[in-house]
């Protein structure tokens, strides 16, 4: 205004006032005088104005009209240039706003006549502008003629007019409408009375609005009317309107000016009573309208939507939402709700295009929308207008890729053929590739099952920038670029998501700080403030539950749509940015559904974040349970169902890696796009920043991340982290390089999500180590069964999760440990390996991590931390085993020292060690046990010591590996040195825990139970390392039972001393006979198979080649241990008060092991016999042990004397008997230390000593290869323990006694020996030698008659049993004694190394005792006993055994030492007999003797073919001195012997004389053969005793006689019998038998004539002559033969016939004389 009323302004106006009336005058001075002259007088009247006026414009002002009135008059002249001359006045004056009412309505007036005129219409517009712009006079009637004369020109035929009219239109209402604005800005302050309004009774109503505001809402009022086709009832004058116009008009006001409509309840009234109805009733052809239906169907006929009604429909319905929504909640209701339908499928292109463009303006008003869920959602019975709205546009989506829209040519055709594995990686062509060369740009776009939408860069975030809404210009609908609609839609969800979260998620921040503050303000003192602020605090906590229910509900309501089109736009997404937002959308929703404890929401979120991150198809049951659940809960939109739809199967992404399913069945190989990996970063984020509010859904994120790491191939490395890994089987991942750059900053992801785990809170902690056990869980199903690589991404976590949260490690151990147990049982290796890799690294971070209070103050924590390492233990897979042990070793290498009460624990998982476990295994337990050992005894508490004990005891009992086994026992030794040393330190602590133990106990009132209880603790402790080493000594392998046996008698031996005495007692019973126990049943039950080698090359020697041998070594040391201590302790064991019984128990041992069927056994058995008595033998140098010693036997099995000879060196002959017994007699006493003085002790052995021999000595009842004979050094022992032993009991040795004795003597001579031992025993079968046993029975024997010799009358009595022994003993040499009926060969035909049975050579052994039996006859011939007992009827009786086998006895020295036996005895016995001839004590002995002669002289056996001629002679001058022997012996003294003995003789020396024949003799020899010698002295005692002794009985001359006929006759026959043969045989020589029995004949023939010529005559009877003549023809007959050898014996026969012949005698009568 200024620059209009300035003076130089004002003056200038006047100067162009007077200029433009002086124009007007010149124009109008021809043709318009009137207009002339008032154009003058209007100059006079403007000059006067100025002069009179001080205020120049307010006085033009006042007479504005008449300074007017030329310019109308101008106007009037419808002249152009005069016209156009007027209005550049008027405009002036107007623009000077020198102008009033009145001149303002005469000016409108004369413009109207103007546009009725159709003049200077453009002019006419800028007139009223500039009228009604500069000021407000211009009101009522007159504004109402201004604006109609505006809209009349804009419905002129020019162009230009209607556009600028147009233009003006909408500046004149803008400008009434901000004069109302203005107006209530004047009258702000005052505050007038509201006058009540009446209703709606008169529409025009209006009287209490102020002017202005009264214009505007007839104006208003007015273009309702108008757009709803009424008369208005202001703007008088319209003809014509437009309803696009007119809709412009309103949306432009609603927009501009929403303030006046909100601050007058006029307004508001019409903007319910008119504006909305009028927006409904332009609805209606939209709503009715169906794409593509039938107009035939509805009667009449649809009115088709017209594009630009419909889009400014739009936008006023955008207008009136956005500006009024709070006055028109009904109202907008129905307006949501139309929009919603106008996205339906069947609605067309354009009209969905705006509705969504309209739909996106709300949704960048997060405010607003917040609204709608308060005021329709929440509300019962109202539509859910925001939950349609989400659905609706999801629908929308669903439905632009289900129908592709018409014209869209470039689709590509539905490639539902082709699924993903089908063509990995080529790339489909498709319309979003532009040129497909090198630099091919792919244009961003979805893409689903075929249908291709490309996504256009329509607005920018946060801002809904529309097209078509501002289309005004368009009359025909526009077509809409390909997509459009779809990338509107989409930002419109964008926008949704963003709004609504940053929304909430600020309110929540806002409610949490402002909960915070006003907790923190509610702590202070005073009380006036703690009341206010908890008032405040309740009202703030009702404002926070009243928002939080908006936002579930908001979330409530939207979450389904949104998640049903982002998961589909995600899958269709081929655009990196595109699938960013769209999972960044999903991302926050997820995180808010999280904050405000929605669970499925949130849950559906992240499952649908997962699916996009796995391949399409991909079978994850966690997510696919997910989906399922959501699909069964029906969303409807207004009865349309919202549709889960499934991903599509062709991917239009790059393949950026191609790897395996994590599935239970190989499955081929799956891909992964760049977009899964974008899925996948997006989940990690999730995971990272928002972990807190996941709980549950933790399971879904880890499944997936374990899936996706398992198709990249990423495998756990030290610590849980994961790196990249080649996959173990099947085609193995491949990998782009894209993704391998990717892969570690991923993996890193990972690791840094479970580091942050340490900044959740504990139930966030629990949600997530529960998620990691499950997915384990399902893991370790799907590794059941197949020894595939496993998945193990859980455990790999579960470790990093528990190593990262160290600090609260209690609340998270037990669940944690637990389920890694249950890995490490898992039958997979690879899953079980990580279980315990897992397990093991979090023990021993948890032990070496620096808790607060520190472990050493927290034993409860330490023991939780060590008991899962325990409980590995009840897991037999060894390699989870080797974990544990070797965790165990570390722990012992960092922690050994600081165990305290940690040590039952980790001794307690060595000891669980099984001997089953392997090698490695035991090995590496054993490496901590000697670590123990060897470093950590003093530290650890000394209960635990026995605890080592039975540890140490376990390893030795593992059958695995011998040398952990030895070396075990060798710990126990260390231990014992241990206690040894430390004894006094350990007792005194020992005592002390006893002492608390012991109160405890009383208290609880039960008994204090522990082994070895009476025992002191410490006494216990040794038991127990005797009880552990006594187990050892009957581990099945030898060599441990060896290295124990020795270790414990070793120890009791060294440290035995340290025991209480009572104690012993303990150890006697409890240890060493409950060992003795065991190791004779387990020897007794041994197996006899043989052991093929010691396993590898090892070689095992004969002695030890079966179980049972092995055992016997181990017998054999056990027995020789505990007789030591027997022996070495004897002085604490005396005392003990049952040693007796302890004695007889030890016996009962010795004597069952003697007679174990075992060589070594039961000679150590005697050994230690001999030992416990205390009897030590020297063993002489000379004499080496008989058997070649076993492997590793450092021991001599030998015992004491009893070795025989070595090898293949035989003893002399001249070691007689005398030398051997010697050694008992005074020269070498046997050495007995220590007498025993009980003789009952010394009974109780020899009892023993005779069950050991008989049960030995007694022979098999059958008998077959495996019996048992006990060998020769046991039997040897066994006697030679016999004499030293008799020393002690001969007092009391009774006949009994004796008996017993010869029983076991004979039984013991009787066993034969076995063929592989033959060759030791038996040097060579030629060499007569004893053997050791041989000469210890006669020792014992040789004993015992010293002692019968020297001792009382009594004992004298035994003689007769003495010699009965020696006897039975030197039957052996012709008989040797059967053992049992075991079958004995000959040593000759034995093969060594064979299991046979060889009979002694008992021949020496029978020669030797024949020779004592002389010996003692010699020396006791006259013994009362010797007369009774008929001992040499016996020794007779014995002898002629031999003698009649003669050359049959197995020696030939034996029968000759039988008879020059025979003749001692005879000479001693002989005299002896005859004396006693009456007592009729030796009657039975004569026939005896007579048999014995003749079994002899006349032996069946027939002497061997190699025997020589001077044997022969030899043997013949031995029958010659018998025979001599009965001529001087018996003979003589017939008169003291009985006659049947003397006739016995007689028939003997008859037989003598005549049958010598021996018929194996060659010819050469068969003159010396025929024993002529002994025939010639038999004949001649036979013919001397017959007929030249005068005593002879007639008798005895009869049998003389009978003899020579018998003999004489049998000539006879013979003679025949060859004569006849010899003539039937020819040529043929006849056999040999007989010529030798021809030969015999003749010569015997020629014998008898011979000693008949030297007998006296008068003996000889006549008949034997003639017997002898009538020989001679036979002879005779014989001369024909062909033999030369018979023919030179009968020529030696018939030669004395000569003295038969005599001349014929002359007289006959001689002869009958």
């Amino acid at each position: 205004m200024a620059g209009t009323s300035s003076p130089e302004a004002v003056k200038k106006l006047l100067e162009n006032m007077q200029g433009d009336l002086r124009g007007l005058s010149l124009e109008c001075r021809k043709k318009f005088p009137p207009v002339k002259e008032a154009a003058e007088s209007g100059i006079i009247k403007v000059k006067t104005i100025a002069a009179r006026n001080t205020d120049i414009l307010a006085a033009l002002k006042e007479n504005s009209s008449e300074v007017v009135q030329p310019f109308l008059m101008g106007c009037g002249t419808k002249e152009p240039k005069i016209t156009q001359l007027c209005l550049a006045a008027i405009q002036r004056l107007m623009s000077h706003e020198v102008v009033s009412e009145a001149a303002a309505g005469n000016i409108i007036n004369m413009l109207w006549q103007l546009m009725e005129n159709s003049l200077e219409e453009l002019k006419l517009l800028q007139t009223v502008l500039v009228l009604l712009t500069t000021n407000t006079v211009v009101h009522d009637e007159a504004l109402s003629k201004a604006i109609v004369l505006c809209f009349r020109l804009h419905f002129t035929k020019d162009n230009i007019t209607n556009n600028t009219a147009a233009a003006t239109v909408r500046q004149v209402v803008t400008v009434v409408f901000e004069r109302v604005v203005a107006e209530d800005e004047r009258y702000k302050d005052i505050i007038d009375q509201p006058v009540a309004v009446q209703g709606n009774s008169n529409r025009r109503s209006v009287s209490t609005l102020k002017p202005c505001a009264k214009d505007a809402y007839m104006l208003f009022q007015d273009l309702c009317q108008l757009v709803n086709a009424d008369a208005p009832y202001w703007l008088v004058g319209m003809t014509e309107m437009t309803r696009t116009f007119g809709l412009e008009l309103l949306e432009s006001v609603l927009n501009d000016f929403p303030q006046v409509f909100l601050q007058h309840q006029e307004f508001s009234f019409l903007l319910k009573e008119r504006v909305c109805p009028l927006v409904i009733k332009l609805f209606s052809p939209n709503i009715k309208f169906r794409q593509g239906s039938s107009t035939s169907s509805s009667p009449a006929p649809v009115e088709k939507p017209y594009f630009p009604i419909c889009m400014r429909l739009l936008r006023v319905v955008s207008v009136l939402i956005k500006q009024f929504y709070s006055l028109l909640v009904t109202e907008c209701e129905i307006f949501l709700s139309l929009l919603v339908k106008f996205l339906d499928a069947d609605k067309p292109q354009w009209l969905r295009a705006v509705a969504v463009e309209s739909i996106h303006r709300l949704c960048v008003q997060p405010q607003l929308l917040r609204s709608f869920c308060q005021s329709y959602d929440m509300k019962q019975h109202s539509t859910k207008v925001f939950r349609d709205i989400v659905n609706a546009l999801g629908s929308f989506i669903q439905s632009l890729f289900l129908v592709p829209s018409t014209g869209n040519t470039s689709a590509t055709p539905n490639q539902t053929g082709s699924n993903a594995s089908g063509n990995t990686g080529s790339a489909q062509t498709n319309p979003g590739v532009l040129g497909m060369g090198g630099g091919a740009t792919v244009l961003p776009a979805f893409e689903y099952r075929g249908t291709w939408i490309p996504i256009l860069n329509v607005t920018v975030q946060g801002s809904a920038k529309a097209t078509y809404l501002e289309m005004l210009d368009k009359v025909e609908p526009p077509t809409i670029p390909e997509g459009y609609a779809m990338s509107v839609a989409f930002h419109c969800l964008l926008d949704l998501v963003r709004g609504i979260t940053t929304m909430i998620e600020g309110e929540l921040g806002d409610t949490e700080t402002v909960t915070q503050t006003t907790a923190e303000t509610t702590s202070l003192p005073a009380q006036s403030s703690e009341q206010q602020d908890s008032q405040s605090l309740s009202d703030q906590s009702e404002k926070e539950l009243v928002s939080r229910a908006v936002w579930e509900e908001m979330v409530n309501a939207c979450w389904c749509g949104l998640l049903a089109a982002l998961s589909l736009l995600l899958d269709a997404s081929t655009d990196e940015a595109a699938t960013e937002n769209i999972l960044k959308a999903e991302l926050t929703m997820a995180a808010l559904c999280g904050r405000l404890g929605l669970v499925t929401s949130r849950d559906a979120f992240i499952t649908a974040i997962c699916k996009g991150s796995l391949p399409p198809h991909y079978a994850l049951t966690v997510l696919n349970s997910t989906t399922a659940a959501l699909s069964s809960k029906s969303y409807s939109i207004q009865g349309q169902n919202v549709q889960m739809i499934s991903p599509s199967s062709e991917s239009h992404q790059q393949v950026v890696a191609v790897g395996q399913p994590l599935a239970l069945q190989p499955q081929g190989t799956v891909m992964l796009t760049s977009k899964n990996i974008q899925c996948m970063r997006t989940l990690l984020n999730l995971a990272h920043f928002h972990g807190a509010v996941l709980g549950t859904s933790w399971q879904l994120v880890l499944a997936t991340l374990q899936h996706l790491v398992w198709i990249l191939g990423l495998k756990p490395s030290v610590g849980g982290a994961l790196k990249p890994g080649r996959a173990v089987e099947g085609p193995s991942t491949v990998l782009t390089t894209a993704v391998m750059t990717d892969l570690p900053s991923i993996s890193n992801m990972i690791s840094k999500l479970f580091e942050n785990s340490q900044y959740l809170d504990d139930v966030s902690l629990h949600h997530l180590i529960n998620a990691l056990c499950s997915l384990s869980l399902e893991a370790m199903d799907m590794a059941y069964g197949n020894n595939k690589e496993p998945s193990l991404f859980a455990v790999a976590k579960l470790l990093e999760t528990g190593l990262v949260n160290m600090r609260r490690i209690e609340i998270l151990w037990r669940p944690l440990t637990g389920h890694l147990l249950e890995v490490c049982q898992h039958p997979n290796s690879r899953m079980r390996e990580w279980g315990a890799e897992a397990l093991t690294s979090l023990i021993k971070a948890g032990l070496t991590f620096r808790h607060d209070p520190p472990l050493s103050q927290n034993q409860r924590l330490q023991l939780l931390l060590l008991n899962p390492l325990k409980e590995l233990s009840n897991i037999s897979h060894p390699d989870i085993r080797i974990k544990q042990l070797e965790c165990v070793l570390q722990i012992l290498q960092s922690q050994g020292d600081s165990l305290g009460p940690g040590w039952p624990l980790v001794l307690g998982v060595m000891g669980a060690i099984q001997s089953d476990q392997g090698e490695s295994l035991i090995r590496t337990a054993f490496q901590c046990l000697q670590l123990v050992v060897t470093d950590f005894l003093p530290t650890m508490p000394c209960t635990c010591l026995q605890i080592v004990v039975e540890v140490a005891g376990s390893f030795g009992l593992h059958n695995q590996e011998l040398n952990i086994s030895l070396t075990s026992i060798g710990l126990l030794w260390n231990i014992s040195d241990y206690f040894f040393q430390r004894g006094e330190i350990i007792e005194k602590e020992l005592n002390r825990e006893e002492a608390v133990l012991q109160k405890q106990a009383e208290e609880k009132g039960v008994v204090l139970n522990r082994p070895f209880h009476p025992a002191s603790p410490f006494d216990c402790l040794w038991l127990c390392l005797y009880a552990k080493l006594g187990e050892l000594c009957v581990d099945p392998r030898p060599a441990v039972r060896k290295s124990a046996g020795q270790t414990l008698f070793s120890t009791i031996g060294a440290h035995g001393t340290l025991l209480q005495h009572s104690t012993w007692h303990t150890v006697i019973w409890k240890v060493l006979f409950h060992l003795l126990d065991r190791v004779r049943e387990s020897s007794t039950t041994a197996d006899k198979e043989k052991i093929e080698s010691g396993g590898g090359n090892i070689l095992i020697h004969h002695s030890r080649d079966t179980a049972e041998k092995q055992w016997a070594e181990t017998w054999v040391l056990t027995l020789a241990g505990v007789a030591r201590i027997f022996n070495t302790r004897r002085y604490l064991l005396q005392p003990l008060g049952d040693f007796s019984q302890a004695w007889d128990v030890l016996l009962d041992h010795i004597q069952s092991a003697a007679l174990s069927k075992n060589n070594e056994v039961s000679l150590a058995a005697l050994k230690s016999f001999q030992e416990i008595l205390q009897i030590v033998s020297p063993v002489r140098d000379s004499e080496k042990p008989e058997t070649p010693p076993a492997i590793n036997v450092s021991v001599p099995l030998v015992v004491g004397t009893t070795t025989a000879t070595s090898l293949g060196r035989s003893f002399m002959r001249t070691d007689s008997i005398g030398e051997r017994i010697g050694r008992y007699n005074g020269s070498e006493p046997p050495v007995i230390t220590d007498e025993i003085e009980d003789l009952n002790l010394w009974w109780a052995a020899w009892n023993s000593w005779y069950r050991i021999g008989s049960e030995s000595t007694r022979p098999p009842i059958t008998c077959d290869k495996l019996t048992f004979i006990p060998s020769q050094p046991f039997l040897t022992a066994l006697i030679q323990i016999f004499p030293a032993l008799y020393q002690h009991i001969k007092t009391g040795f009774s006949m009994d006694d004796l008996q017993k004795l010869g029983v076991i003597l004979h039984g013991a001579v009787s066993v034969p020996i076995s063929s592989d031992a033959s060759p030791f025993i038996l040097p060579s079968y030629t060499e007569a030698v004893l053997t050791s046993l041989q000469e210890a029975v006669l020792t014992a024997l040789d004993v015992l008659q010293k002692a019968i010799c020297v001792g009382s009358e009594s004992m004298q009595i035994m003689y007769p049993a003495i010699f009965d022994q020696l006897l039975a003993f030197v039957e052996f040499s012709c008989k040797p004694p059967q053992y049992g009926q075991l079958e004995t060969k000959h040593i000759a035909n034995a093969k060594y190394n064979q299991a046979e049975w060889v009979a002694l050579n008992y021949v020496p052994f029978a020669e030797r005792s024949l020779e004592v039996v002389v010996d003692l006859y010699q020396k006791t011939a006259c013994h009362k006993a010797v007369v009774t007992e008929k001992v040499l009827q016996n020794i007779i009786k014995t002898l002629r055994i031999p003698l009649s086998l003669k050359y049959s006895c197995p020696s030939e020295s034996t029968w000759k030492l039988a008879v020059s036996s025979l003749l001692k005895v005879l000479s001693i016995g002989l005299p002896v007999a005859r004396q006693h001839a009456s007592s009729g004590k030796f009657d039975s002995m004569w026939p005896e003797l007579a048999n014995t002669f003749e079994d002899f002289l006349f032996t069946k056996s027939t002497p061997p073919d190699n025997l020589s001629i001077q044997e022969f002679q030899k043997n013949e001058s031995i029958d010659v001195e018998v025979v001599q022997l009965i001529s001087t012996e018996i003979l003589p003294y017939a008169n003291f012997i009985p006659k049947e003995f003397v006739g016995q003789i007689m028939t003997m020396l008859n037989k003598g004389s005549i049958h010598s024949q021996s018929s194996s003799f060659t010819e050469a020899e068969i003159d010396i053969r025929m024993r002529e010698e002994f025939s010639k002295v038999c004949f001649e005692t036979l013919l001397q005793f017959s007929f030249s002794n005068k005593v002879t009985t007639p008798q005895e001359g009869y049998i003389s006689r009978m003899a020579l006929s018998v003999l004489l006759k049998r000539s006879q026959d013979v003679l025949h019998r060859y004569i006849e043969d010899e003539r039937l045989s020819g040529k043929c020589p006849l056999p040999r038998q007989q010529v030798t029995e021809i030969i015999f004949v003749l010569k015997a023939v020629s014998t008898l004539i011979d000693s008949l010529k030297k007998t006296q005559p008068e003996n000889v009877d006549a008949s034997t002559w003639a017997q002898v003549i009538a020989l001679y023809p036979t002879l005779v007959e014989c001369i024909t033969c062909s033999s030369s050898e018979v023919c030179s014996a009968l020529k030696e026969a018939l030669v004395p016939f000569k003295d038969f012949m005599h001349p014929p005698a002359s007289k006959v009568q001689n002869g009958e004389s």
